[in-house]
């Protein structure tokens, strides 16, 4: 893939941001952050969280944290597009405001919007983050993203688990990815069988909890980098077998490899 990730302004962390131009094919994943962006040329086909999607030149195209997606080419040449990456406390301190104090979260519930005026406002964001860095640069990426959130997002209640006794097997794989760990060491922690495990993590999060530990550990590996930590170092402690392995997965997920990642957000 032809892409590479921007610098930000100064004192915008949480914040990524990528070009991309490319005819490949991304294999299913989730991303840790917000994901709000524009087709630029060319056109897509995706799965999302509400089902399969089509997307345009022209086309704002939008990502939950957590949830399952993947991208194809539609007709040749590929496709071009920009993607403004927000961490979650970045939108969720947002939604306070937008929800008048009330603890909800923002949902993004159109994964592809065919709308001229959303465009503009995701081009105005990606140009505020991404510009120069100035004093005003937080103010100005402030005001976008209210602008576009007021019109992209939508309020849904705290989420619920199908079954909270699921909660805490996600919440291992979360916090400690690179420990290995079995179906059963799952069903213990949970109370559940090894099977209601399984169609559990399916029900709740569109993969099954090896596909789940994966992107853990491939969220974890971008902290890691992000943090500056040496490739070798940053795959052996986000559980990767080495760092060949870490390539691998981050390419077929992100389009790029860990070291052009690196050296972008550094």
């Amino acid at each position: 893939m032809n892409g590479r990730f921007l610098s930000l302004p100064s004192g915008m962390s949480g914040i990524d941001a990528v070009v991309a131009d490319s005819a490949m094919t991304f294999c299913r994943h989730t991303h840790d952050q917000f994901g709000i962006g524009v087709i630029l040329r060319g056109a897509q086909q995706s799965a999302s969280g509400r089902g399969h999607v089509e997307a345009e030149a022209g086309d704002v195209i939008t990502v939950n944290p957590g949830e399952v997606h993947d991208g194809k080419p539609l007709g040749e040449g590929g496709r071009a597009w920009r993607m403004i990456y927000l961490d979650p406390q970045i939108v969720w301190a947002a939604g306070l405001d937008l929800t008048d104090g009330k603890h909800r979260q923002l949902e993004l519930t159109r994964p592809v919007a065919r709308d001229h005026r959303l465009a503009d406002e995701a081009a105005a964001l990606f140009a505020a983050a991404t510009a120069a860095p100035v004093k005003d640069a937080p103010l100005m990426v402030e005001e976008r993203l209210f602008s576009l959130l007021m019109h992209l997002a939508e309020e849904r209640p705290a989420q619920t688990l199908p079954d909270d006794r699921l909660r805490c097997a996600l919440q291992r794989l979360q916090e400690d990815p690179a420990q290995p760990v079995t179906l059963q060491d799952l069903a213990d922690l949970t109370g559940l069988s090894r099977f209601q495990v399984l169609r559990a993590f399916l029900k709740m999060t569109g993969l099954p909890p090896h596909a789940y530990q994966r992107q853990c550990r491939l969220h974890l590996a971008r902290r890691l980098l992000r943090q500056r930590k040496p490739l070798a170092e940053a795959a052996l402690e986000a559980g990767f077998a080495d760092q060949s392995h870490m390539n691998r997965l981050f390419v077929k997920t992100y389009g790029m490899t860990p070291g052009a990642y690196a050296a972008a957000v550094r």
